[in-house]
């Protein structure tokens, strides 16, 4: 099967903004998934609530679409259910990171059999442009007009330090990266997490002085640190710009996972 046997070409064209990231980072995700050869019978993606949660819509598998942050919930029980289906689930940075953080973090400890599709853009995009839990300090917002005040979370090291077997970060720039990340995850035992920077040109460019598509993309481009580049840094006393953020894998490791992998 090739990547385009995974839509569901009757419920196009799709429904996000013009220049989203977000059906780049579904292409990558259907390309590895496809490389691999999983059969689309033994696979179910599922989402919560937000523009990145639409995407198993658009995918031919059974698929839940679920209540706001629970996406890890259903997908426990799903994968407790039956232990030899494949399970993705797609989600955003406030979908995640807000009311689905609990679920997040004790899936991690868990370690149980899934691979999580962050989308991060920095926003709450599908409900009127809020900042979320990762909106970068002093970038703005509807609910932060004069800059977000908080500093962001950083849900990489929050999956390394919980227990995940693997974890990334790249952006919906860095697509061959990004296939091969997801790839590598979908392929690890245990929980696996990819975060996925993208552009939102919509709520968030447009407030922050990237208004069009291009600036977005390389602005993503221009301050993603490669993680080994990174730990240079660190040992040279450097740290990162404000806008500047670290991009690869940060652990791949074996830990038994909950008991329920095929």
């Amino acid at each position: 099967m090739t990547r385009d046997d995974w839509y569901r070409h009757d419920r196009l064209p799709h429904i996000y903004c013009s220049g989203c990231g977000n059906g780049s980072i579904i292409n990558c995700v259907l390309e590895a998934v496809s490389d691999i050869g999983w059969n689309i019978d033994e696979t179910v993606f599922i989402s919560g609530i937000g523009c990145s949660s639409r995407a198993p819509g658009y995918i031919q598998t059974d698929s839940l679409h679920t209540t706001h942050g629970r996406a890890i919930a259903f997908a426990t029980g799903v994968k407790l259910a039956n232990p030899d289906l494949h399970i993705v689930i797609f989600t955003g940075d406030g979908d995640l990171g807000a009311i689905g953080g609990n679920h997040f973090i004790h899936a991690c400890r868990r370690n149980i059999d899934l691979t999580v599709i962050c989308i991060n853009n920095y926003i709450y995009g599908m409900t009127g442009g809020q900042g979320s839990p990762l909106t970068p300090y002093g970038k703005k917002s509807t609910t932060t007009p004069y800059g977000a005040c908080e500093m962001p979370f950083d849900l990489c090291n929050l999956a390394v330090a919980a227990g995940a077997n693997y974890v990334s970060r790249w952006t919906s720039y860095h697509v061959t990266e990004l296939t091969k990340a997801v790839t590598a995850g979908l392929l690890t035992e245990g929980f696996s997490f990819i975060e996925v920077i993208s552009q939102c040109p919509t709520s968030y460019g447009r407030r922050n002085s990237l208004r069009e598509v291009s600036d977005q993309i390389l602005y993503l481009k221009n301050n993603a640190v490669l993680h080994q580049r990174w730990k240079r840094m660190q040992e040279k006393g450097e740290d990162l710009s404000s806008d500047q953020f670290v991009v690869g894998e940060f652990i791949r490791q074996s830990r038994p996972s909950m008991g329920v992998s095929r």
